[in-house]
């Protein structure tokens, strides 16, 4: 199917180019799929919607074979109703709030038949500065994660002009629950994680910084230093949590 031109339109000049390949008329197509000339001259001005039996002994009686292609639209998710991501949420725009930066949650970014939600869009005036921020509770797909953040971060100028910001940079930054098995997740990603995201922890703040990174959080903690370095990056101690179920239960004794 040619991008942009209705499905019938397609298959009729498919038809039309195939029976003139082989030099056949519309009276011998007719003959060899069993339909009319006139449904025949009918599909290949795309005059009519083509049911897929018609399609089929059309394209068969050429020798052509048809393949069918269906391109979803881009839906990163709809609207986050885990309560442990929007607690990670809420705890990161407190963080970035009481560093002076401006944050709006849940910008939402349409383009053409995609869709999706920035969890945090966050802007710092003085150094016009913007992060383009991604939060996971789970990481079940890192290769998703980063396709995410690379078209929330191709779309986020368009959506700062709407807020009457006037970013110079924008940062993609991907910041996990701070547990095992999203540290394992990461480490087993080493190569992957170090390309897409080379910045680390607090690197995300400094004025200075360019490029995307990762950092682990934990929306319990009340440490100063909020911003949690993985396995990946030299920290030695285990994560306060073990995996996603014991944050939910709270029932993690070691220290946060």
């Amino acid at each position: 199917m040619v991008q942009g031109q209705p499905l019938r339109q397609s298959i009729g000049g498919t038809v039309r180019d195939g029976r003139l390949a082989i030099g056949w008329s519309k009276e011998t197509l007719a003959q060899r799929s069993g339909l009319s000339r006139g449904m025949v001259g009918r599909v290949e001005r795309g005059g009519v919607n083509v049911t897929v039996d018609t399609a089929s002994r059309l394209l068969e009686a050429l020798g052509l074979v048809a393949e069918l292609s269906i391109r979803r639209p881009f839906i990163t998710r709809p609207r986050q109703v885990d309560a442990a991501h929007a607690t990670c949420v809420a705890h990161v725009q407190r963080r970035l709030e009481a560093a002076g930066w401006a944050v709006r949650r849940e910008v939402e970014i349409v383009h053409a038949r995609s869709h999706g939600w920035i969890d945090i869009l966050a802007f710092e005036p003085a150094t016009r500065t913007m992060l383009v921020i991604e939060v996971k509770t789970e990481i079940h797909d890192l290769g998703r994660v980063e396709r995410t953040l690379t078209w929330y971060k191709r779309e986020s100028w368009a959506a700062a002009r709407r807020l009457g910001w006037r970013p110079q940079r924008v940062r993609p930054w991907l910041l996990v629950l701070a547990t095992e098995a999203n540290d394992a997740r990461l480490r087993d990603n080493r190569a992957a994680v170090g390309q897409s995201f080379p910045a680390r922890s607090m690197d995300m703040l400094e004025p200075a910084g360019t490029g995307g990174g990762v950092a682990l959080i934990d929306p319990r903690s009340r440490r100063r230093e909020w911003l949690i370095r993985a396995r990946i990056d030299g920290r030695r101690t285990s994560p306060p949590y073990r995996d996603y179920a014991e944050f939910i239960t709270g029932r993690s004794g070691r220290d946060r």
